[in-house]
């Protein structure tokens, strides 16, 4: 190995630290409007859902619901049975919180944007950010995978992290996440299917259950262009320049479906879910998505 080789290397980590330093003064500078966008975007989908309310050991009361045949006997309240001719149970509410881990991807490929409105990264920022304030809302733990400690209860530290956390290679980094946790994980999913199968897996086998979403500009869902265009890498790939892009749509579309198909069989097989969100669509619906996909998973322990 030569001199250059190790010098070549600091360099490199030089420049790689600066970028990340360079991109969380710029996401801290957004954070009050992203704040503000995130609690705007919970709000909405808020008023749509009930919570991740569940029946449980607590002391905290839910619901009075018809006895049923298996109840025990114990479990009637007499008091609300005495003013009707049926019997009921008052069921408490789990008080256990459940801990919730978030990760975005913030690597180079989220940085893009051609057909929609927002960068993939500051889409997957909004998501993660509104995500937590509506769990947090309901009482949930909240962790940010990559981020040292426990989880966190405030949506202002949350977005304090989010702002120092490395800008990951498309996948999320081993962390050490607490047994029968959930996990959510927001980026392109666009690395090879092995080095994602892979990062799912260590945490499917600790166990952790969650849910993978897939954010795309629509340029990328769609490659509308026509004509003659150069394709640059960002990650000082080699450009790539094709004559008639028309001419390769129909097979693009066919990498592009077969490797959403290999992220749903991963997910599957790890018993997580999957969906994908574009970015010229409401934030509202992927969100929405995101915190129902996690409430039939909620009362397992």
């Amino acid at each position: 190995m030569s001199i250059a080789d190790p010098l070549a290397e600091a360099i490199g980590a030089r420049r790689a630290e600066a970028t990340g330093a360079r991109r969380a003064e710029a996401l801290g500078a957004l954070l009050p409007p992203l704040l503000v966008a995130a609690e705007r975007v919970a709000a909405t989908v808020a008023q749509g859902v009930h919570g991740r309310r569940r029946v449980g050991q607590g002391d905290s009361f839910w619901q009075f619901r018809p006895f049923l045949p298996g109840d025990a006997t114990n479990r009637i309240d007499w008091r609300q049975s005495g003013r009707s001719d049926r019997a009921f149970i008052r069921e408490t509410e789990w008080e256990a919180a459940q801990t919730v881990a978030l990760w975005r991807d913030g690597g180079e490929t989220m940085r893009w944007r051609k057909g929609g409105p927002v960068e993939k990264g500051e889409r997957a920022e909004l998501l993660l950010l509104a995500l937590a304030a509506l769990l947090l809302r309901g009482g949930e733990r909240v962790r940010l995978i990559g981020a040292e400690g426990p989880g966190v209860s405030g949506l202002d530290r949350i977005a304090e992290l989010l702002a120092r956390l490395p800008a990951g290679e498309g996948v999320p980094p081993e962390a050490k996440l607490p047994r029968h946790c959930q996990a959510v994980l927001i980026g392109d999913f666009l690395a090879p299917l092995e080095t994602i199968q892979a990062a799912i897996g260590r945490m499917a086998a600790v166990p952790v259950r969650g849910h993978v979403l897939q954010v795309l500009d629509p340029a990328e869902a769609l490659l509308p262009y026509e004509g003659r265009v150069r394709f640059e890498g960002m990650r000082r790939e080699a450009g790539t320049l094709i004559s008639r892009v028309e001419g390769v749509r129909a097979e693009y579309a066919l990498r592009l479906a077969a490797q959403q198909d290999g992220l749903q069989a991963i997910c599957r097989a790890a018993g997580w879910g999957f969906s994908v969100h574009r970015t010229d669509h409401p934030a509202e619906a992927a969100l929405l998505g995101l915190y129902t996909a996690l409430a039939p998973q909620a009362g397992r322990r």
